[in-house]
């Protein structure tokens, strides 16, 4: 090879050498990581009959540590529209004792009467009335020549005696269980102006009643007339009987809620309702707002807690909330909540139904994200029922005579209601505010006992509204 190639074959290599050295090395692809995107737990809606339950949480985020949480529940009954009526098994029951007399047995007298007239000859209806003693004529259809009999029973009751409601409800009971066998429906409404005098007068043994009622498939209703009635009492009994409960300040309005009841019962499409909160370990169910006769136990690591809830009519709707503390301690972590489980007799479809769902928050160490994701309408309807906890114990302060202590309770809520609307905005607050006002002028205005006794009632009736029993109150 001459020099030139020489040269040439040199400059070659040293020109290669370069290139590659020029070129970088290879090497494993730089990935550039990003978090993952938040998934925010959504409500969890089940309908697999004539009841839609939908569950939600307060916090679907919760912070590391110990945390509050609150589970709303609506259940809404569907609409059945141009529907007829069922047949209804009917007991009505009516307090005639002494403080009855006069305008007040006068309009049970008269809404009684306008309660036949409304009867088809397919329901069956049996009149009890008590005092000191139990009276009562045995269920019949509802033709024509059968009202008349109604009517005329109806005209010869006069008041009489003390306030036997132990001894009223066991009679009505007895000749609703007659027939109960031949309707899908059967019902008893309650009407009293007072408290028990005579017989059972404790809480617990009159409840004892209304539940050995329920377990016949039998539903209470419960209408508290006046000012004396033991409200307490009278709606622990609708709570009970999986019925409805109504406060009417005079007799005046009974028929009105009478033809309420009976539609609500003639239209019920789902009875025997519970709803049992399945709380695994990690979770702690503090309480269940508005509801007194729930019922715990264990199994295995987890705590069932079960309501037991009114009979549905059509298009009823009803809530449930329910206090949760969890502990959280890594980011990132699912916490189950709990498990709902709704079980429940479907009247339109003749057959037991169970549907289930399950509530869980992500656990994070990021406190915007907390905040940022809460569920506007879990915080209002918790605020809500937390507020009618309030309510309720400002009914308890004008029972004992304490307006002021009343007026600071319902104060309080107004917190629960700021707290509320910055969340969800203050224009979901409103309604809220506008009824608590209401009560706050009538605190101002009631000048009598008598007064205080009607405006105890009128709280201890919103605040029910407000822990959920909507569809439930009249």
């Amino acid at each position: 090879m001459n020099r030139t190639g020489i040269f040439l074959a040199v400059a070659g290599v040293l020109a290669l050498i370069a290139l590659v050295a020029g070129v970088p090395r290879l090497s494993r692809p730089t990935v550039i990581t990003t978090p993952d995107p938040l998934v925010r737990p959504t409500p969890k809606t089940v309908s697999n009959g004539s009841l839609t339950m939908t569950g939600r949480l307060s916090h679907p985020f919760v912070g590391l540590g110990h945390q509050d949480v609150f589970a709303t529940v609506d259940l809404r009954a569907a609409e059945v529209p141009g529907a007829a009526r069922s047949a209804v098994n009917l007991a009505l029951v009516i307090d005639r004792s002494g403080s009855m007399s006069g305008f007040k047995l006068n309009q049970a007298k008269q809404a009684a009467r306008q309660l036949i007239s409304q009867l088809s000859p397919t329901d069956r209806l049996a009149i009890v009335h008590y005092g000191s003693d139990v009276k009562s004529l045995d269920g019949m259809l509802a033709t024509t020549s059968n009202k008349e009999k109604m009517f005329a029973y109806v005209d010869g009751i006069w008041d009489d005696g003390g306030t036997n409601i132990g001894a009223g409800l066991t009679t009505g009971r007895d000749v609703l269980l007659a027939a109960r066998n031949e309707f899908k429906v059967n019902r008893l409404i309650l009407i009293s102006d007072g408290q028990p005098t005579e017989g059972l007068i404790e809480f617990d043994g009159l409840t004892a009643i209304v539940r050995d009622i329920r377990s016949y498939g039998v539903s209470v209703s419960s209408v508290g007339v006046g000012d004396d009635f033991n409200e307490q009492l009278m709606s622990g009994f609708a709570e009970v009987g999986a019925g409805a409960y109504a406060y009417l300040q005079d007799a005046s309005q009974l028929a009105a809620i009478f033809q309420k009841d009976l539609n609500a019962a003639g239209t019920q499409v789902a009875r025997g309702v519970s709803l049992t909160f399945r709380v695994p370990k990690g979770a702690q169910l503090q309480r269940v707002l508005g509801y007194s006769q729930v019922t715990r136990r264990m199994e295995g690591d987890s705590e069932l807690v079960t309501v037991a809830l009114p009979d549905f009519a059509a298009a009823q709707q009803e809530r449930v909330v329910a206090h949760f503390t969890v502990d959280a301690v890594t980011a990132g972590d699912t916490i189950d909540v709990s498990a709902l489980d709704l079980s429940y007799l479907d009247v339109l479809a003749d057959g037991a139904v169970h549907g289930e769902a399950r509530l869980s928050a992500m656990t994070t160490d990021q406190v915007k994200v907390v905040m940022d994701n809460r569920d506007k309408d879990a915080i209002v309807f918790a605020a809500r029922a937390r507020a009618a906890d309030n309510t309720a114990k400002a009914a308890e302060s004008i029972e004992q005579g304490d307006r002021d202590g009343a007026r600071k309770w319902l104060q309080a809520n107004e917190v629960l209601f700021d707290e509320a609307g910055s969340v969800a905005g203050a224009p979901a607050m409103e309604e809220d505010r506008q009824n608590q006002k209401k009560l706050e002028v009538g605190i101002d205005q009631a000048s009598t006992q008598e007064e205080g006794k009607l405006l105890q009632k009128q709280i201890r009736t919103q605040a029910r509204r407000d822990y959920g029993l909507m569809g439930s109150t009249y």
